[in-house]
């Protein structure tokens, strides 16, 4: 049997493309065979749709799934969110963590975004927060939903790879319990990246604050902070969009850890 989009378990599993059914059911879309594949690996895919096609391509995938189930063409375009779907889209269990059973981790460096609403820069800040080393992303205050489709998609699987975490805005003083330095990003920041990294000091265990690219971090957040540190700009360029400010910061730590 082949499902359509007027299939009832296509239908209810479409209603996961909002947020206020995600947070209801406790459970998100993984759309792509990359995305599958890590949801699979993590043990949380309830059901697997995929067109014929998908799944005879992805059968290595379709054999790990314990319910899997056909649909059409039109059935898997409802599912999906993206022009060209890839053939699969699971329906899968949250995987995030509360922040007292990340941080009991003793992790040595840890991401907070503080009510950042982009989708796309979310989740391109947990791939890159994987791929630093970081054990932990903290989405902290009125952030965007880490199980937004664009997210899920723009974390290429890390969403799978690190510790989850939905919290509180005033989240430093956890960290600081948990034995982190809490630098703040800020393009006024006292001190300098290239400063501290020389210094010595991004050497112990860090969370590192970043705000939204249109307010950039709280003021309560920056106060908290132990330090608020700018990324030295050596051209014209204004500032670092949020991705790649995450980035050069993260590895600064990774090195100096390392």
């Amino acid at each position: 049997m082949t499902f359509t989009s007027r299939t009832p378990r296509v239908a209810a599993a479409r209603k996961l493309q909002r947020r206020k059914d995600r947070d209801q059911t406790g459970r998100f879309l993984a759309e792509g065979p990359q995305a599958v594949r890590e949801a699979l690996a993590a043990g949380v895919v309830i059901e697997l749709f995929g067109t014929g096609e998908g799944l005879s391509r992805h059968a290595e995938l379709a054999a790990q799934a314990q319910v899997v189930s056909p649909v059409s063409d039109d059935g898997l375009a409802a599912l999906a969110e993206t022009v060209n779907p890839q053939g699969l889209v699971a329906v899968c269990e949250q995987v995030d963590v509360p922040l007292h059973e990340a941080l009991a981790k003793e992790p040595r460096l840890v991401a907070v975004v503080a009510e950042i609403r982009d989708p796309g820069n979310a989740g391109t800040v947990l791939r890159t927060a994987d791929a630093a080393g970081a054990s932990a992303v903290i989405f902290a205050g009125d952030a965007v939903d880490p199980y937004n489709g664009k997210c899920v998609r723009a974390s290429a699987g890390s969403l799978f790879h690190v510790d989850v975490v939905r919290a509180p805005l005033d989240v430093v003083p956890d960290l600081n319990a948990a034995g982190l330095q809490v630098l703040a990003t800020s393009g006024y920041g006292a001190d300098d990246l290239d400063t501290l990294a020389d210094d010595g000091v991004l050497a112990a265990p860090t969370a590192w604050l970043f705000g939204s690219e249109a307010h950039g971090l709280p003021s309560a957040l920056l106060d908290a902070a132990d330090r608020q540190v700018r990324v030295p700009i050596y051209g014209g360029a204004e500032s670092l969009n949020l991705a790649a400010a995450a980035a050069v910061c993260l590895y600064a730590s990774a090195r100096a850890q390392r």
